[in-house]
């Protein structure tokens, strides 16, 4: 669905991409880095509101960025051998990382004829029927889509072995969450929640969600990274980190 929001962003994204292609050819300082592909930039290209989003040189969003800081710090960890379900998997360069490490790795979606992924499965999370398989399950910009997140969230549950850990991954605003359905007409439901295809918008207490599901959790914040790398890279959003108690 093509709207006035969408198409801005667009145009907005392209335009600060011609702005960086030209300052990078003028010889402007490279004083910025891609945390996922390790290149010098001279800047991150914009889209929406975030001046900073994506990495000129690979197109990682500041989420993948993040994900990349915390595995490089060992913060976060994919075991060797271990399964991954890596839901949605848009982000090449994570798909890369985890396919590496994981005996068991599973890219899916709901629709998985929209990606390249080799392996591609289809998987309704609200159906999910796993249990104790997997170490990881990555879910980036997954849970605002889905009907019924508490369901989700104890299917994932249930999915993970003991020990094992949701990576999870929502857009934030700092008001509690609003929840909607896809009953809303689509414009409504961009709207309220900056999306036509999002049927809520998180506040801080998804984390009350995530610890009603049985997880034990830890929110690892880019805000929270020293200042100096956190602009070098550009990171932002949150990681919540949920784990299945052993």
């Amino acid at each position: 669905m093509i709207t006035f929001q969408r198409a801005a962003k667009a145009v907005g994204k392209h335009l600060s991409r011609m702005i960086l292609r030209a300052r990078t050819m003028l010889g402007a300082p490279r004083v910025r880095a891609c945390a996922a592909c390790g290149r010098d930039v001279v800047g991150f290209f914009r889209y929406g509101d975030n001046g900073d989003w994506g990495c000129p040189a690979c197109g990682a969003s500041p989420r993948e960025r993040l994900m990349h800081y915390l595995l490089d710090a060992g913060t976060i960890i994919v075991p060797q051998g271990g399964a991954v379900l890596h839901l949605a998997p848009n982000e090449a360069s994570l798909v890369t990382r985890f396919s590496a490490a994981a005996g068991d790795y599973v890219p899916a979606d709901l629709d998985p004829a929209r990606y390249r992924v080799p392996g591609m499965v289809r998987v309704d999370l609200m159906t999910l029927a796993d249990e104790a398989r997997f170490d990881i399950v990555y879910a980036s910009h997954v849970m605002e889509h889905v009907p019924d997140d508490m369901a989700v969230l104890r299917n994932i549950y249930r999915a993970l072995r003991p020990g094992g850990e949701a990576w999870l991954i929502v857009p934030l605003w700092a008001a509690p969450t609003q929840d909607g359905s896809f009953a809303m007409p689509a414009r409504e439901r961009e709207r309220r929640f900056g999306q036509w295809d999002h049927v809520r918008q998180y506040g801080p207490d998804f984390a009350d969600r995530i610890r009603a599901a049985g997880f034990d959790l830890d929110e690892l914040d880019a805000g929270a990274v020293e200042p100096v790398l956190r602009h070098r890279f550009a990171l932002d959003e949150r990681l919540f980190r949920a784990r299945r108690r052993a």
